[in-house]
């Protein structure tokens, strides 16, 4: 295997129907009680797009797999947090994954700048997050992006037989 400095940064873009499949793909294959509240996907699997999950809320990370294929390595879910007009300042991700071979090579850093910009480009102001406490990796690299601790829910969740925290975190997109 290459080593990592002879990667090149990853491309990111706006999602299309068609990585719908992939994208499934790659939400099943990432699932962990690190950072899912939701039980295990199970066959048959729901489409990756819906009426509430659109490919224009949806930014994917390209980048060449250990067999040289490009392939979708991540993807970021960057969508208003609710319809109000009172709140159409603020973007929120509501859903971010990295492929495992693809872990360690910048492509959730490079996913969370992009959506950084393309938020402040819609006109948004502030980007805000939820992450489970438990999750430090994630938590480390929001940190490291300017996301600080806004907020904790107290033992919000059940998961893996211990109560685990819901940890609301944001950062201002001023330029």
């Amino acid at each position: 295997m290459a080593e990592p400095s002879t990667f090149t940064a990853p491309s990111v873009r706006l999602a299309v129907p068609d990585d719908g499949p992939a994208l499934g793909e790659l939400d099943r294959s990432t699932w962990s009680t690190l950072h899912a509240v939701q039980p295990r996907p199970q066959p048959p699997y729901a489409p990756f797009f819906d009426d509430r999950h659109r490919p224009e809320g949806i930014l994917v990370a390209e980048d060449v797999n250990p067999v040289g294929e490009t392939v979708l390595a991540g993807y970021v879910r960057v969508v208003p947090p609710t319809p109000l007009a009172c709140n159409a300042h603020v973007r929120q991700i509501q859903g971010l994954a990295v492929a495992g071979w693809a872990r360690g090579r910048g492509i959730g850093r490079s996913l969370i700048r992009t959506a950084c910009a393309a938020a402040r480009a819609d006109g948004a102001n502030r980007l805000t997050l939820r992450v489970l406490g438990h999750n430090a990796p994630a938590r480390a690299l929001y940190e490291a992006e300017g996301f600080t601790v806004e907020g904790v829910l107290r033992g919000e969740f059940f998961l893996g037989g211990r109560y685990v925290d819901d940890v609301l975190m944001g950062r201002p997109l001023s330029p």
